[in-house]
């Protein structure tokens, strides 16, 4: 067990690869901005082919190969440092196929009561947890995934709709709870306000071009990351790697601080 006193207390530091989930609209760009990653190699479903001139393993048709491409990279003896998983969408489609298959089903709603989706969740996780034995090793993590609007119940306002990954609800959750980033490609929408007299104003959204990754939760899209990132960064990984940097400097060390007298309710704590 270990000890929990002044003198263990010690400064973090980001050491690890960041755990990345880029989704986003069609043709927006999300296999290129993964091509500026260090040393990547693809792991492609159908629908993700690797972008020309990128190593990448044969396209994955079935649930049980995706987990030996990552066996593989796992065993070593190569000099990539980023995997590339593209799309985790349509590997959701073939973990529900196999999971039908290994049932005897049809499909994945046949099981019945929901569970299938329970089951499917089991193999998510085993493909997480061998991304995250990648990460430790030092590789970086990449999952493409595309982008669909749902309706949103906000339990603070009316219900709206906003992007989100297009997976099923269950591993949607999971996925944003696993990764460190969780950035929404899409291009630049700024809103113009048109004077129409009367002291009324005519307000649209006008898209700039600028390809964008956004990186902090709004109304209009869902996102995350745990390194206090800007709200929004080009969609660039030199853009990303110029914003990670603060997070992965290193710390100076800090004398700890005199530890006050115990106030009379905590005495019973700290001197027992």
């Amino acid at each position: 067990m270990p000890e929990y006193t002044l003198s263990t207390i010690a400064v973090t530091e980001n050491t690890q690869p960041p755990r990345l989930v880029v989704y986003g609209v069609d043709g927006i760009g999300k296999s290129t901005f993964a091509t500026g990653a260090p040393s990547p190699v693809w792991v492609p479903t159908v629908d993700g082919i690797a972008p020309t001139g990128m190593p990448s393993f044969p396209i994955v048709s079935a649930y049980p190969q995706i987990l030996e491409a990552l066996r593989a990279l796992a065993r070593g003896g190569h000099t990539y440092r980023t995997v590339v998983l593209d799309s985790l969408d349509w590997i959701e489609r073939l973990i529900h196929d196999w999971v039908a298959t290994e049932r005897g089903k049809e499909n994945i709603e046949d099981i019945g009561y929901g569970k299938g989706y329970t089951f499917a969740m089991e193999h998510w996780e085993t493909v997480l947890k061998a991304l995250d034995y990648l990460r430790d090793k030092g590789m970086s993590v990449i999952c493409i995934a595309h982008a669909e609007i749902k309706r949103f119940d906000s339990p603070e306002t009316e219900p709206y709709e906003r992007y989100q990954m297009k997976l099923h609800k269950s591993a949607s959750a999971l996925i944003r709870e696993w990764a460190d980033i969780v950035g929404f490609a899409n291009r630049e929408v700024i809103v113009e306000s048109t004077d129409l007299g009367y002291n009324k104003e005519a307000r649209r959204g006008v898209s700039t071009g600028r390809r964008v990754l956004y990186t902090d939760e709004r109304p209009s899209h869902l996102a995350k990351n745990r390194y206090a990132l800007p709200a929004k960064i080009d969609l660039t990984w030199v853009a990303l790697r110029e914003a990670l940097a603060p997070s992965y400097a290193k710390q100076s060390p800090t004398q700890p601080a005199t530890s006050p007298e115990p106030e009379p309710e905590m005495a019973g704590v700290t001197n027992g």
